[in-house]
């Protein structure tokens, strides 16, 4: 590390902003516009730029000027306002930073963005090397004239091109720090043919204070490209990938790459020694939210390793007691019973008397466990933590607790579980919860501290007595603890990955997303046969064809073609809801020598559906009537 670098970042990995260019073009701006005059004409549009990264977790903005230099600004006829644009770039950068401390105590940093110049040098270009040299120093003293804290060469095209830059911010900014950063191509070698080694070697040669890969063809290859970069240098490493390869869609380029995609790069990224994580063309502040998540989660789970490991704890922490001996839930998932549980959704207002009289019935029915979701879908509903006692207190039947990492910080988060443990609530699903956007109150803020897998790491610490800085807390919470699964997600590597994280953190058992299609769930569960923990499948009886349309297309669950054609032809209500109902039962027979338990969904509170469903489950069940009715 060097000592301009480990003064403003220590040695901790630092997430950096996303693109500039592609959040400008989601708000109107024309892309026959010049992005880098923006900071004049338009200074407050790209500060709410600015503003929207930090809010997603960024540590380090860069400012907009990444085409600034004169060679690139002539194009425009703004040859002659290099340095203006540049130093306005650098205070509308400083001024969100400056309100972010103002406003909620946060720090980050200015990066002075230096892009490539757009043109070839000598020899096979007509551009002096002394030529681009200037070019690049009078951006440069643009940026550090509007008060930058560091410089960050990025998207270099050539190892000269990138020489000449850094040549240039060290004779004009000495006292600043630079990262640099080449492009690769699909081979993971610089445009110019030099290989990520030969670049890593030159870099650190020249000057450069961190060196990496930028832009790109997507995470894959900037992950290759830093892993052979490593065998050449010391020099802290930089990955700032495209959200993957833009596809011409409509005539527009777009970039596919999930935020969740990019968040489990960001993983491997700092697992591989990088320390500076960001994201380039394609990414937004809803990526750079879920790198943040990710990236707290490991930071959580090593600070507790770190903790545990420098005190002389095991004498401090209060192991919990066998699973067995945690809750009825957790007696009947260690012993191997066929666990039964239907879910309950809090109500909108005060009132619960629905909900309590349907978990009697079904607590009467022979059903095992009530499980209580934690406002699905972003809906403001009572919250989980109420019913599920009430449920408990009223009708004696257990509940498992649904935890979300949307709504709380880690402060929050063990507060909460604390207090759930008290008041004995045992059981606890944890999940990483709907975003906002999805539910009422789409202007809602999300926290987000940590995802699911941090939350399994907090509850598992609280589980040993201790907090996740690593202090006693006295007794153990003894949480079942349950992690969710949906194995007919799109992206099945990442959710097989996800979910093996998940087991390693302190998974004891799972709950999976509703199950229509046995074909999936078999496969599912073949992939996580090494990390295999107790498996309780998700049944939803279908309601409707609309239904059955809403589970595939807006919760990504695999629902076959087959099961939509039986609900098209169910042509009323009532037939619709029993044909769910023969469909979920169906399920549940097929899988039920796979699994070790089925969790029923009740939609629209419709709790003796669930029952009808679970009947051959049910030792007390006697055939409720008015099976497709609410109870």
């Amino acid at each position: 590390m060097t000592t301009r670098l480990e003064e403003l970042f220590g040695h901790r990995t630092v997430l950096c902003d996303g693109a500039m260019g592609t959040t400008l073009y989601s708000r109107g701006v024309f892309i026959n516009r010049c992005y880098d005059e923006l900071n004049l004409s338009q200074p407050e549009l790209v500060r709410t730029v600015h503003e929207d990264y930090l809010q997603a977790g960024a540590e380090i903005l860069e400012t907009n000027t990444f085409g600034a230099n004169a060679f690139r600004l002539e194009r425009y006829g703004l040859q002659d306002r290099v340095f203006e644009i540049n130093q306005a770039g650098a205070r509308i950068a400083r001024q969100a930073v400056e309100q972010l401390a103002d406003k909620q105590a946060g720090v980050a940093w200015v990066a002075g963005a230096v892009g490539p110049l757009g043109l070839r040098l000598e020899p096979v270009g007509k551009t002096s090397l002394e030529e681009a040299r200037e070019a690049f120093a009078a951006q440069i003293r643009g940026l550090v004239a509007g008060g930058v804290d560091l410089l960050i060469i990025e998207t270099m095209p050539a190892l000269n091109e990138a020489e000449q830059a850094l040549r240039a911010a060290r004779e004009t900014a000495p006292q600043l720090p630079v990262l640099a950063m080449v492009t690769v191509d699909e081979d993971a070698n610089c445009l110019d043919g030099a290989s990520p080694e030969t670049a890593a070697a030159r870099l650190t040669a020249w000057g450069a204070d961190a060196i990496g890969c930028n832009c790109s063809v997507g995470p894959a290859t900037i992950l290759t490209a830093i892993e052979q970069m490593t065998a050449s240098t010391s020099l802290p490493l930089v990955a700032m990938p495209n959200a993957g390869m833009p596809r011409a869609i409509d005539g527009r380029n777009i970039y596919l790459c999930s935020p969740e995609y990019m968040a489990s790069f960001a993983r491997k990224f700092q697992k591989a020694g990088v320390q500076f994580i960001g994201g380039c063309c394609g990414t937004t502040p809803n990526h750079i939210r879920a790198m943040k998540s990710a990236l707290r989660a490991i930071e959580a789970q090593t600070a507790a390793a770190q903790s545990s490991s420098s005190r002389e704890p095991i004498v401090t922490a209060t192991p919990p007691l066998p699973l067995r001996e945690r809750s009825k839930l957790g007696r009947l998932v260690a012993e191997g019973t066929f666990v039964t549980m239907v879910e309950i959704v809090s109500p909108k207002g005060i009132t619960c008397n629905k909900e309590i009289e349907g978990a009697r019935l079904l607590r009467d029915l022979g059903v095992h466990v009530i499980n209580v979701p934690d406002s699905p879908r972003a809906s403001a509903r009572m919250s989980a933590q109420s019913l599920c006692i009430q449920i408990q207190q009223q009708t004696g039947i257990e509940t498992l607790l649904h935890y979300t990492c949307r709504d709380r910080n880690v402060l929050s988060i063990q507060s909460d579980l604390l207090g759930a443990s008290s008041i004995g609530l045992k059981n606890v699903l944890c999940l990483t919860g709907d975003p906002p956007k999805l539910g009422n109150y789409p202007d809602a803020t999300a926290v987000f501290d940590v995802d699911a897998i941090g939350l399994v790491n907090i509850v598992n610490r609280l589980n040993h007595g201790l907090d996740i800085g690593g202090n006693p807390i006295g007794d153990s919470t003894g949480f079942a603890i349950a992690v969710a699964a949906n194995p007919g997600v799109p992206d099945l590597d990442n959710e097989v990955r996800r979910f093996a994280y998940k087991v390693e953190a302190g998974g004891e058992f799972a709950i999976t997303q509703p199950v229509f299609d046995l074909r999936v769930l078999e496969i599912f569960l073949k992939r996580i046969e090494e990390f295999r923990i107790p498996v309780i499948a998700g049944i939803w009886p279908l309601t409707s064809l609309r239904n059955a349309e809403f589970m595939k297309n807006d919760l990504r669950v695999s629902v076959p073609d087959e099961i939509l054609l039986r609900m098209q032809k169910a042509d009323t209500p009532e037939k619709a809801r029993a044909e769910g109902i023969r469909i979920a039962q169906e399920m549940m027979a097929a899988a039920r020598a796979m699994v070790q338990g089925a969790q029923v969904s009740a939609p629209f509170g419709r709790y003796t559906a669930a029952a009808e469903v679970l009947r051959a489950e049910l030792p007390d069940y006697g055939g409720a009537s008015a099976a497709t009715g609410a109870a």
